[in-house]
């Protein structure tokens, strides 16, 4: 009895310790940005694009970023959810879950999960080069989309899978066909995950700079086209960051604690959509 106690004490500890080490992560990085890009951040940061000299610690802001980054993030979330949605039901056992190119398909969507990023942005910079296109919006957009793809999918397979199967059962034994049975109970019942996923995804994507270093490019001018190069905060926060000027990387941080701010907000957001969607499902 006195070793099962033992062991028992040792694992909370364990347990809280690993909790505290999360929390602590996450305090640290929220201290070390915000102690070092409060003190410059200000207005103008956020509502005035890079003016002449701005990386010579002139005047300007990174509202071209900010638009960038949220452009380049919805537009790949779009695309991901569009393609992600017909894989994910697909993938369940009334239609193609039980073969072998429905485990295929999981095992691939978890290769592409393990891909880092930069290797994305390299093969859509080949793909461009072969198209004849040119860094852009729209180049950021696709190499984006294979990023949260795989991401918002598996999320989404493991959330529908939840589903309870007496609820579909009781669906086919009132007479509903598989696809009224996906859409009004499947996706009912998933849908506080299926929010989470697709928040999750944007969340990534936003802060992504590695795929879209060769594929947007970079430019100080705000979004305006899909062909036309687009900033974005994280390779913002990078560029700053690599000037000698102490007063430019102070404002590296600035741009690191606004990008904080939107993935916070896509967190506590996507928190609040499921808790007021958990709602409609049955347990």
């Amino acid at each position: 009895m006195d070793r099962r106690r033992m062991e028992e004490a040792f694992f909370k500890v364990l347990m809280a310790a690993s909790a505290a080490i999360v929390v602590g992560s996450v305090a640290g990085v929220l201290l070390i940005v915000l102690v070092r890009g409060l003190p410059v951040l200000n207005l103008a940061m956020v509502t005035q694009s890079p003016k002449g000299g701005y990386y010579l610690g002139k005047e300007g802001g990174v509202l071209n970023a900010i638009l960038g980054s949220l452009c380049l993030a919805t537009g790949a979330t779009i695309a991901a959810l569009a393609l992600s949605l017909p894989i994910v039901f697909y993938l369940q056992k009334e239609y193609g879950g039980r073969t072998r190119l429905a485990s295929l398909t999981r095992l691939a969507l978890d290769v592409l999960w393990g891909i880092p990023s930069i290797v994305y942005g390299a093969c859509g910079f080949i793909v461009m080069m072969y198209l004849g296109l040119r860094a852009s919006l729209l180049g950021g957009i696709m190499a984006l989309t294979l990023v949260e793809l795989p991401i918002m999918a598996r999320a989404m397979d493991e959330i529908v899978r939840l589903v309870p199967a007496h609820l579909k059962e009781a669906s086919f034994s009132l007479g509903a066909t598989r696809i009224e049975t996906t859409l009004r109970v499947v996706w009912r019942q998933a849908l506080p995950g299926i929010v989470t996923a697709v928040l999750l995804a944007f969340g990534r994507g936003i802060g992504d700079a590695a795929s879209v270093l060769f594929t947007a490019g970079y430019t100080d001018r705000l979004p305006s086209s899909l062909f036309e190069p687009v900033a974005s905060l994280p390779l913002a926060v990078f560029f700053q960051l690599g000037t000698p000027f102490p007063e430019v990387q102070q404002r590296a941080y600035a741009s690191g604690a606004i990008l904080l701010a939107l993935v916070l907000g896509v967190s506590v957001i996507s928190r609040l959509l499921a808790r007021r969607f958990e709602r409609y499902v049955i347990r």
